[in-house]
C-alpha cells in the first residue's frame, strides 16, 4: 500500500533538498516501511551532506484513535494497522546500500525531546496519521526547528484522517498566525 503519492514524494524531496542549506538534521516521525526515509537518505548521500536522518515509529502499528480521529471514511485505520518491525526498516536500508539513519522506536508521546531528537532540525516530515500523533509531533519538533526550517505534515484535509487537520489547525491557531508559509509548515 503506497502511503505517500508520487506527487507528494516529489514535493517532499524538493523541500528536503532545500533544507540542506539550513542548519540542523532531517527527521521523519511516522516512517512506516521507510519508503520516504530511504529517499531522504539517498538524497543526503548523493549531495554529500553531513546532516543526519532521524526516523521514528512505534513499530507496533497505529495506536487507538481518539474522538478527533473518528470518520466513517477512515474505518480502515484501526489500532495495529500499518505494523512493520524496526528490523524490517533497518534491513531495507542495508539492502539499498544506504547508511542506516538514527532509528527510534516508540510512540511519540514517550520520546524525550532532549535525548531522542537532534539538537536542531532543518526539515521535519510528520506522518503520524492520527490526531494525538500529529499534535505530539508538532510539540516535539517546534522548539528544535532552525530558522527557515520546514515542517511538512502529511494527510492534512484527508477525510479518512480528520484528526490530522484538527491537530495542525490547533497548532496554527495557538500561534496566532494566519499564514502557513510564515510558520514554515506545509501540508500535503
Amino acid at each position: 500500500m503506497q502511503q505517500v503519492s508520487d506527487q507528494e514524494t516529489k514535493i517532499l524531496l524538493e523541500l528536503a533538498q532545500k533544507s540542506l542549506l539550513i542548519d540542523g538534521d532531517l527527521v521523519e516521525l511516522g516512517c512506516y516501511r521507510g519508503d520516504t526515509s530511504l529517499l531522504f537518505e539517498k538524497m543526503l548521500e548523493h549531495s554529500h551532506s553531513d546532516k543526519k536522518l532521524w526516523i521514528y515509529d512505534s513499530f507496533a502499528g497505529l495506536p487507538d484513535k481518539t474522538v478527533e480521529d473518528q470518520s466513517v471514511a477512515g474505518d480502515a485505520f484501526k489500532k495495529g494497522e500499518l505494523f512493520v518491525s524496526k528490523r524490517e526498516v533497518v534491513e531495507r536500508f542495508k539492502k539499498a546500500n544506504l547508511k542506516v539513519p538514527v532509528v527510534k522506536k516508540g510512540f511519540f508521546e514517550d520520546l524525550n525531546p532532549e535525548n531522542d531528537l537532534p539538537k536542531q532540525i532543518a526539515f521535519a516530515f510528520l506522518d503520524g496519521d492520527l490526531y494525538q500523533s500529529i499534535k505530539t509531533s508538532l510539540k516535539l519538533v517546534t522548539p528544535k526547528m532552525a530558522r527557515g526550517g520546514v515542517i511538512v505534515v502529511h494527510d492534512y484535509n484527508n477525510p479518512q484522517l480528520p484528526g490530522v487537520t484538527q491537530a495542525v489547525d490547533e497548532w496554527i491557531n495557538g500561534r496566532k498566525l494566519v499564514n502557513r508559509e510564515t510558520l514554515g509548515i506545509i501540508t500535503v
